[in-house]
């Protein structure tokens, strides 16, 4: 029986990063849980394609943008399971099992994993806990928590849209009710946080999705994050 788990990566521009996601993944290769590793990039001019190659991965290629190569990475994967992971988190140890019991225990349901910031101090813990806190009370992880979900569903709430902001939040809202927390933790990068200040960018996120919530065009927010 072949390894259940197909994992997809979108990259642009991600080799410093890469190498040591790729190393948190490496336990569940060696617990035959992970069949293969989807690259999908948005046209990275440094050496992330090279990595990518050197550690065998399915590499899907195309335009910029994380709803769109989220679903390209998803058509290239063979597996009966997803997991879909941002460049810059690596999963804490212990991640596999974590993947294997929800598998065997929820065949017809998504899961995410608990949010850290591999930075210290009380801001990165006050952010990571509110992300937690909207994870579990409002069932809506975002996509630097790592989503785990079985193909068939992907298919059925008609996978990632191609759009170029808050694709994690509408997955998750498609995902309503089938969405779990895993035992286990994400442990994303603090850099931009720790660039732009953890209570601006905190406080801008925040009003991005609250603005998608009500119905804005995420075209319009993406100039507007980007800016």
């Amino acid at each position: 029986m072949r390894a259940p788990l197909s994992i997809v990566i979108p990259t642009l521009n991600a080799g410093a990063e890469l190498p040591d996601t790729l190393a948190s993944l490496m336990e569940g290769v060696e617990a035959g849980l992970v069949r293969e590793l989807v690259i999908s990039d948005g046209g990275s001019e440094d050496d992330t394609l090279a990595i990518a190659d050197a550690a065998g991965a399915v590499l899907a290629t195309g335009t910029a943008g994380r709803g769109s190569q989220l679903a390209r990475g998803a058509e290239a994967a063979a597996g009966p399971w997803l997991l879909f992971l941002h460049a810059d988190t690596h999963l804490a140890p212990g991640w596999t099992d974590a993947v294997q019991a929800h598998i065997a225990e929820h065949t017809g349901a998504a899961g995410y994993f608990r949010l850290a910031f591999r930075a210290r101090g009380l801001r990165p813990r006050i952010v990571a806990g509110w992300a937690n806190l909207r994870s579990r009370a409002f069932g809506l992880p975002y996509g630097d928590q790592g989503v785990l979900i079985p193909r068939a569903l992907y298919d059925h709430v008609g996978g990632y849209p191609e759009i170029p902001l808050m694709e994690d939040v509408a997955i998750a809202r498609a995902l309503r009710g089938r969405l779990l927390p895993l035992d286990g933790e994400a442990r994303t990068s603090a850099v931009r946080y720790q660039q732009q200040g953890w209570l601006w960018r905190g406080a801008r996120n925040l009003l991005t999705l609250t603005r998608y919530l009500m119905g804005a065009d995420p075209e319009r927010l993406a100039r507007a994050y980007k800016r």
